[in-house]
């Protein structure tokens, strides 16, 4: 009989992920990872000690990609910046989901879930901050409405994520075309 196949941490965090995102965290357990995985279930524990430290683990992961992915926009043109970051939010738009489990992580249960809490919480903060300066310039350029708070059309920005790809457009497309409706009813007069 042969052994069954270890798997690597990545693999581990990309099955996490896609269960967190399938059953939602209250439902994500080890078993059900091990269920899903192809080695022994013991494996998962020489990477992580709970699910709670899986599940930070998935959600720092996540994060990583869309700080990187939002870091590498150009801000000189801020409405052409917003458009590109809306890509990014979209492209990763199961971290939208994920933030809203955060802080049902219970940290109390390992330090490491408690570090990488921290770090996601932080990282939100400087995506928010990145959000902030850009909604700042394109309003201090009359690009977009200033009549408006520009918390206000940023809450509409982040609506459009959820909105589902009725047209079956291309992901890229499908975010300019949603960007373009929420541009021209956010514009300058």
């Amino acid at each position: 009989m042969g052994r069954k196949r270890a798997f690597t941490e990545d693999e581990l965090l990309d099955t996490a992920e896609a269960l967190i995102v399938q059953h939602g965290y209250s439902s994500f357990h080890l078993k059900l990872l091990g269920n899903h995985l192809p080695g022994a279930r013991s494996t998962i524990y020489q990477y992580y000690a709970n699910k709670e430290e899986v599940a930070a683990a998935v959600m720092k992961r996540a994060m990583v990609r869309a700080l990187i992915k939002a870091g590498a926009i150009q801000e000189s043109e801020p409405v052409e910046a917003l458009r590109q970051l809306l890509r990014v939010y979209m492209e990763e738009a199961d971290l939208h989901y994920f933030l809203g489990d955060a802080r049902k992580i219970d940290v109390s249960q390992s330090k490491k879930a408690a570090q990488n809490v921290k770090e996601v919480l932080s990282m939100l903060n400087h995506l928010r901050g990145q959000l902030d300066r850009i909604f700042q310039a394109a309003q201090k350029q009359g690009a977009i409405r200033r009549d408006m708070p520009a918390v206000v059309l940023a809450g509409l920005f982040f609506q459009l994520i959820n909105t589902p790809n009725t047209l079956e457009l291309p992901p890229h497309e499908w975010a300019d075309y949603l960007f373009t409706l929420w541009y021209e009813g956010s514009g300058a007069r």
